[in-house]
């Protein structure tokens, strides 16, 4: 009987697989400001449209950024903080008595703690 040919040893070992680590993006938040221009309703309806949060959601970041001067309404990747604040930014409120049309929304993102 004759003896399957084995493949000759090199000595080469095969390395194990290196664990890949994951690597975390560090969040940011997305602040709105208050300011004594937008209406709160519009304020609301903004957040609502943008983050697609609840009516009493959005009541309650409108009021923080009304009594402590700002409040963070999201935070995630950098990324998608700076989409957010930037869609938060392009909504314009016009005033119902006299047309005019009234800046953006103060809104800026920041590292999360």
């Amino acid at each position: 009987m004759t003896t399957p040919d084995r493949a000759p040893d090199t000595g080469a070992a095969t390395r194990p697989k290196r664990e890949q680590k994951r690597r975390i993006l560090p969040p940011y938040n997305v602040v709105l400001e208050n300011d004594d221009y937008h209406s709160f309703s519009f304020v609301v309806e903004v957040l609502c449209k943008v983050l697609g949060c609840s009516l009493s959601r959005a009541y309650s970041l409108t009021l923080q950024a009304h009594l402590t001067g700002r409040a963070v309404v999201w935070t995630g990747p950098k990324e998608v903080a700076e989409l957010k604040k930037e869609q938060i930014q392009s909504y314009h409120e016009v005033r119902s008595g006299d047309q005019r049309k009234l800046g953006p929304l103060g809104c800026f993102i920041e590292p999360a703690p």
